[in-house]
């Protein structure tokens, strides 16, 4: 890894053993020029060959010099209005209504390791030697602003870390209109664009399109990260698949609106931008203030879309996620919601626990409903005091009988929201968020409560210590079911309104740093109406994350796929839920519901007192064989074989990192008649390592697998009688092969 200047030529090259970075100086106007983002290339005295100049027309720097047209510059963090007409990565407003900027080149300054964010999630560093950090800093010496560009390159991942902050350094007010996190313009536009799309249920779909000229763009302006659009974008190259080619990753570290844009202008630039979404932000920057941009992850890959989500899965796991739990096995859990919703005594959650413990389960997690007088979601949010009908001998009592039988304990709250009829909006009806004299729209039967006040989250925060300090509690489900609607704060003067939205996911993390600090201990889950927040800010706070709303073994294939794009197995909330399953109805084999889930957190969300007990037995023996096999699922390398969005067959597989074991999943969706034979190619092995494949009893060499495959059939081991009389497999089946090499 090293970061080198070429100091006659004003250069700057980022480089470690995958990827190069390179851009320069501007003779005349001090500005930056990018010159090259990809694959590690040779450093070299002078890459002045990169650069493209050429008399065209349109409008100069500098009178006589015909190719001083930013509109034909390729930079590093592009304003407008200075020959520039793409959209820009900053605007601000001066204080005579201007919203020219010019940001010159003052200084660098190479730091080990990596700068921490100041209020902001952002991956880090565990040694100073993992890392190298440039900071690049311009002056606009009209606006008394200074820019500060941070660059941080890892030593062994092929990753770029990016953020801007922008400091007044003079004694005028200026504000910040958009600040974008990272700004790269490509030479070229045959790429095509991948994103995560979705809905409530059905998050994280894959879309592709092929860029065109003009914008394309995904956002949220709904307070949260949103399952609308995932933060994250991917350019492929055409030719790019799971396994081959070139492939850029953009991921922001960031949970509230953000906007991902891709623009190509007439001469075929690809222009990629990402950072808060400037729609209806506006911060006021007094002199001496600074503010800073969340970071955003770059990622290159020459392996295929896999490779990219390989360097993104290592990072977040082991330099995102943090505390206790990042390195230790997750326990596997079953939460009652589908078993009871708010129907629930503590007779009933106590015969759920005894049953849990004795198949195996090692927490029980109570969900919505014991607060207040919650027996529907009409009410109670916000009063978050023990339901002594339901819970006579209180959260206490309750927690203190469950290690009595040997089961740990977890505790729902959604915090973040309030009802109507509850101590809390009565007593602070200026606390929910509302436009004065206009109507407050409400979701689900609930408010939201306006986090960008230090009042609202301290007092949330007292709430929640009164629970947890008396109890013994080792996990949270921090929930959050709607979107922000008529967005104000009573407590912003008119000319910060713009800054509500950011100022409210502050105060979300805020309130995650205050309990994390008191209870480190405690394992949290973040959820969103299942994935309206599944985001790399969240996983600074929260290991893991409940994906989906949806727990159908058959939608959740393309949600967990899609999600394993950036994330890892390791924060994928995932568990087997009952059949018929609540939100489609379809019947799916109990075998099939744990071998989609495994690959993830893995749980349950049914009633197990009330299964029978074959299903019981099953139960235990999937228990059992996760409990085995975690550690691999959880800090393994994750392959994605066939493609829920394009095949009626799915697979996917995990290699231990020393390869002597891994699991691979095969799903077939529909059973078919008199079907063609089919093979699993698999990836990640040792060509020279021999398996043995533990369902067949076979043995095969790494080459053999990954060249050839497993050949897959209906039946392994009875090949005999007519076709008609064997007995047939039917729709939503699975298989689970485990292989070890026998040659370690």
């Amino acid at each position: 890894m090293t970061i080198t200047i070429n100091h006659e030529q004003n250069e700057f090259h980022l480089f470690n053993k995958d990827i190069s970075y390179i851009f320069r100086i501007l003779e005349k106007s001090n500005q930056l020029e990018h010159l090259y983002y990809g694959k590690r290339i040779k450093h070299r005295n002078s890459f002045a060959h990169l650069i493209e100049r050429e008399v065209r027309p349109s409008c100069n720097l500098f009178e006589g010099d015909y190719t001083s047209s930013l509109e034909h510059i390729k930079q590093e963090y592009p304003s407008f209005g200075t020959t520039d007409y793409r959209y820009p990565a900053h605007t601000i407003t001066n204080h005579i209504g201007s919203k020219l900027t010019n940001f010159k080149y003052e200084s660098y300054e190479i730091l080990k390791g990596k700068p921490t964010l100041e209020g902001l999630p952002a991956t880090y560093v565990a040694e100073l030697d993992e890392a190298e950090t440039l900071q690049i800093t311009l002056v606009d010496q009209l606006l008394n602003c200074k820019l500060i560009l941070s660059y941080t390159l890892y030593n062994d991942r092929p990753i770029i870390c990016r953020n801007a902050a922008f400091q007044n350094t003079g004694g005028e007010t200026v504000y910040i209109n958009s600040a974008m996190s990272t700004s790269v313009d490509f030479p070229d536009d045959e790429f095509e664009m991948l994103h995560l799309s979705g809905a409530w249920a059905r998050e994280t779909h894959i879309e592709t399109q092929k860029l065109t000229k003009g914008i394309r763009s995904i956002y949220s302006t709904r307070g949260a990260s949103s399952n609308v659009h995932n933060p994250f974008l991917a350019l492929k190259r055409p030719d790019a698949t799971e396994h081959f080619g070139s492939v850029y990753g953009f991921s922001l570290v960031y949970s509230g609106n953000f906007l991902a844009q891709v623009e190509v202008d007439t001469y075929n630039v690809t222009r990629v931008m990402m950072g808060i979404n400037p729609f209806q932000f506006k911060w006021k920057l007094s002199p001496n203030e600074t503010f800073q941009t969340p970071e955003c992850v770059m990622v290159y890959s020459d392996q295929g879309l896999n490779g990219m989500s390989q360097a993104y899965h290592d990072l977040y796991r082991n330099r995102l996620v943090r505390g206790v739990w990042r390195d230790q096995e997750r326990p596997i859990l079953i939460n009652n919601w589908e078993a009871t919703y708010f129907n629930f005594n503590e007779e009933k959650i106590l015969s759920i626990a005894e049953t849990a413990k004795q198949l195996g389960i090692e927490l029980f997690v109570l969900d919505d409903g014991w607060f207040g007088e919650r027996h529907d979601d009409t009410s109670s949010l916000g009063d978050w005091f023990v339901n002594k009908e339901k819970l006579p001998n209180g959260i206490k009592g309750l927690s203190n009988k469950l290690e009595e039988i040997g089961i740990k304990f977890g505790l729902w709250f959604e915090p973040e929201m309030v009802c109507k009829n509850t101590k809390l909006f009565k007593e602070h009806p200026d606390w929910i968020i509302k436009t004065p004299n206009r109507n407050a729209s409400h979701g689900r039967n609930q408010f939201v409560l306006d986090f960008s006040k230090d009042e609202v989250v301290e007092h949330l925060f007292i709430l929640m210590d009164n629970i947890l300090k008396d109890a013994n509690i080792s996990y949270i489900k921090w929930d959050m079911n709607r979107y922000i609607t008529e967005p104000y704060s009573n407590s912003l003067d008119a000319d910060q309104q713009g800054e509500f939205y950011h100022r409210y996911i502050l105060g979300v993390y805020k309130l995650y740093h205050k309990l994390i600090d008191k209870y480190p201990e405690i394992l949290f889950e973040s959820c969103a109406g299942g994935g309206a927040r599944f985001d790399p800010g969240m996983l600074y706070y929260s290991p893991q994350i409940w994906t989906s709303d949806d727990t159908d073994a058959v939608e959740r294939l393309k949600i967990q796929y899609g999600t394993s794009m950036v994330y890892p197995l390791s924060t994928i909330g995932s568990h087997v839920s009952e059949v018929p399953n609540h939100q489609v109805g379809r019947i799916t084999p109990i075998e099939t519901r744990a071998n989609v889930a495994y690959f993830g957190t893995f749980g349950y969300e049914l009633d197990i007192t009330n299964i029978t007990e074959q299903e019981k037995q099953a139960v235990k023996r999937q228990v059992a064989f996760f409990k085995e096999k975690r550690d691999l699922i959880r800090s393994g390398y994750f392959y994605r074989l066939l493609n829920p969005f394009e095949s009626n067959e799915v697979s996917w597989m995990t290699v231990s990192q020393d390869q002597n074991e891994a699991i691979v999943g095969y799903y077939k969706v529909l059973a078919k008649p008199n079907d063609k034979y089919d093979r699993i190619k698999l990836k990640g092995l040792d060509p020279d390592k021999l398996y043995e494949i533990e369902s067949t009893q076979t043995t095969h060499y790494g080459d053999e697998l990954m060249n050839i495959g497993i050949i897959l059939a209906e039946d392994f081991t009875n090949r005999a009688g007519e076709f008609w009389q064997r007995e047939k497999q039917g729709d939503f089946t699975s298989s689970l092969f485990v292989l070890r090499a026998v040659n370690p």
